[in-house]
């Protein structure tokens, strides 16, 4: 039971994030990778709200993947959550390169895009 209450607790920090992201009056973008610059972003407040829906949905799946841990501590069923997570973590990575990064990063035109003979 205390490793699901930890585990839901890890979930409703990701989606109290995510809810922030979406709601913040902030100028300034989300960014999603711990520890990276941060690319420019074409429209502010689109990219908060997809990062932070990004971050609200990966949080409630989170918590639901946790559920098998209620099944006691020896169980084998936690074994679900625990690979359930990591694969949910690089779909939430893919999502946000495929989808939010590409849709949201400013193109940079000018000197230095590859296309200089």
């Amino acid at each position: 039971m205390a490793a699901f209450i930890i585990w839901a607790g890890m979930g409703g920090a990701f989606t109290a994030y995510g809810i922030y992201a979406c709601y913040t009056k902030k100028a300034m973008p989300f960014g999603f990778w711990a520890n990276a610059e941060m690319f420019q972003v074409k429209d502010v407040k689109a990219y908060n709200r997809a990062v932070g829906r990004l971050w609200c949905i990966f949080g409630i799946v989170f918590v639901l993947l946790g559920l098998p841990l209620l099944a006691g501590q020896n169980s084998p069923y936690a074994i679900l959550s625990i690979l359930g997570g990591m694969v949910e973590a690089i779909g939430a990575m893919v999502v946000y390169v495929t989808v939010i990064e590409k849709k949201y990063r400013k193109n940079e035109s000018g000197a230095g895009n590859g296309n200089e003979v």
